[in-house]
């Protein structure tokens, strides 16, 4: 299913947000499993004409951050996002959903390499109510370090395998993978002939574990004390669950700031 990567941080290595990153309920050490309810109360569940499609991450109570590949349609009235969902069928009783209002694509998607800054934004139709099970995520700070080998954590609906239909999976997954080196993992999709990895990427995984469909613009995070941090949007990975990658979110910081 989901995969991925993360990074430590330099100091003070969070962007700041008003009670961000706080997840009271997760007391997992491990992933690869399903993850127990408000584990991950940012985890966004984006809904495309009525079926899970990608992941997303709650930054404010407006505002959701995913991966612009994931815009499909440019019609906000395609989409609806859910808040506090654990099962994508049966019962979510911690469950909010709202429809969206705008749509901000990073301008300079796919410029350069295919998936470069693979970043948008969804503004919501209403703010959302902060509770124990929907809270924001904080965000890696401008000049953040990746390290290779960092464990990082990945969390989405995704397929468990490249082999399984192209479905949701129904209960929500997490797992835990260590970051990549940008060499080692530029050559690696050298290998298969695909496009390069830029510097507005960074790559996890490890065999058997990665992102996969449905895994697309969730969150890949790291936990820096107390505190949950965004460094990476999940976006594609060669084949899923084998070795993936995504973008830092520092890479994105500039249009966060275009919207205060």
């Amino acid at each position: 299913m989901v995969w991925v990567f993360l990074i430590f941080l330099t100091q003070p290595g969070i962007k700041a947000q008003e009670e961000c990153g706080v997840a009271s309920l997760n007391t997992k050490i491990v992933g690869g499993e399903n993850a127990t309810a408000g584990s991950w109360p940012w985890q966004v569940s984006m809904h495309y004409t009525g079926f899970h499609i990608c992941g997303g991450t709650v930054i404010n109570t407006e505002w959701v951050l995913t991966a612009a590949h994931c815009i499909i349609s440019p019609n906000t009235s395609d989409y609806r996002l859910y808040f506090g969902k654990q099962t994508q069928s049966g019962s979510n009783p911690n469950e909010v959903n709202r429809t969206v209002s705008q749509i901000i694509v990073h301008p300079e998607y796919n410029m350069g390499a295919l998936f470069n800054n693979d970043i948008a934004l969804m503004k919501i139709s209403s703010p959302i109510t902060y509770n124990t099970y929907i809270k924001p995520v904080c965000l890696a700070a401008n000049g953040s370090l990746f390290y290779n080998g960092t464990n990082v954590w990945g969390t989405g609906w995704g397929r468990l395998s490249k082999d399984e239909p192209n479905v949701a999976y129904d209960v929500l997954q997490e797992v835990e993978i260590p970051v990549i080196g940008n060499k080692l993992c530029d050559c690696i999709y050298t290998t298969y002939n695909l496009n390069n990895i830029t510097s507005a990427m960074i790559c996890a995984g490890v065999s058997g574990k990665g992102i996969c469909q449905g895994d697309s613009g969730g969150p890949i995070q790291y936990k820096q004390g107390t505190r949950w941090i965004q460094t990476g949007i999940a976006s594609f990975g060669i084949p899923c669950a084998i070795v993936d990658w995504t973008w830092t979110v520092d890479f994105a910081v500039p249009s966060l700031k275009a919207l205060s």
